[in-house]
């Protein structure tokens, strides 16, 4: 069985030549290789967050599934932490270095999932310490209205104090992040976060949707709130997603959301913006 060392630790690799991803034949091999490239990177914005895990172990158009307990036989150098749900205690890996993020590839967890705060070193969970707002445009609207409705909200943030990043989901649409730390909106993100889409879908009605009514999402863009509860998950910065390509959410400069036109981007792509352009999304940590 092969290993790869990484952190002074032995990651066990198996079924490296097994297709995930049959549209394009992108391998585990693939998917490690991915993760290793952009393990720094993803690191800075999983660290000390409960990561659940969507995992497609016999490729994506094969059946999935999400994961939130660590496995019995987890390796047991993967740090992690509990959180009290309403049936039971979970004990959720922290991907705070390398050997944690491939073995957690290495089991097909294609997916990471994060909340929007941070696990303390005694393992109590702390208030938010970033704001997220999820861009989800209803057919036939897309990312260029996704580009539109992402530059009202940044200005909106912006009068308001607070610096925002984008982020292409990898699926359908993008995220916004901005760091809350230092602001009021962080007593109380999810508030902050409805109150902005509220405030967005009277400025944009024929754009803007500020509530989940399904029905209602043709053309326009629902401003996702919701993800700021603390016992909801976002889609990880830099993490694979589960589709039919092996797009990935990608960190994107306001250069590119101001030109429009975007599309999703492929891993290979990711790693390639990485050797050009480092971190877009770097901000965030200040």
């Amino acid at each position: 069985m092969p290993t790869l060392r990484v952190d002074d630790r032995d990651v066990r690799l198996t079924n490296l030549d097994k297709i995930l991803y049959p549209t394009t034949g992108t391998t585990k091999a693939d998917v490690i290789h991915y993760y290793v490239g952009v393990a720094e990177y993803l690191i800075r914005y999983a660290h000390d967050r409960p990561a659940t895990r969507k995992r497609w172990p016999d490729g994506v158009q094969s059946e999935s599934f999400f994961e939130k307990n660590l496995r019995e036989h987890a390796p047991i150098w993967i740090a992690r932490a509990s959180l009290q749900h309403s049936d039971r205690v979970a004990s959720y890996p922290l991907i705070n270095d390398t050997s944690t993020l491939l073995a957690l590839a290495q089991s097909a967890a294609l997916e990471l999932h994060v909340p929007q705060w941070q696990f303390d070193s005694a393992g109590t969970p702390q208030a938010p310490d970033r704001l997220v707002i999820d861009l989800d445009p209803g057919d036939p609207a897309g990312l260029d209205e996704c580009c539109e409705v992402a530059l009202a909200a940044r200005d909106w943030l912006g009068a308001d104090g607070l610096a925002s990043y984008p982020v292409t989901s990898g699926s359908k649409g993008m995220q916004l992040y901005a760091n809350v730390v230092d602001h009021d909106a962080r007593t109380d993100t999810t508030a902050y976060a409805k109150h902005m889409a509220a405030e967005l879908t009277l400025a944009l009605p024929d754009l803007v949707l500020g509530h989940m009514t399904r029905a209602d999402r043709e053309g326009k863009v629902f401003v996702d709130w919701s993800q700021n509860n603390p016992a909801k998950t976002t889609i990880a910065p830099y993490s694979l997603r589960g589709r039919a390509q092996p797009n990935a959410a990608a960190p994107r400069t306001w250069e590119e959301v101001e030109a429009g036109g975007l599309s999703q981007l492929r891993f290979d792509e990711v790693l390639g913006r990485i050797d050009q352009l480092g971190d877009p999304l770097s901000g965030l940590l200040d």
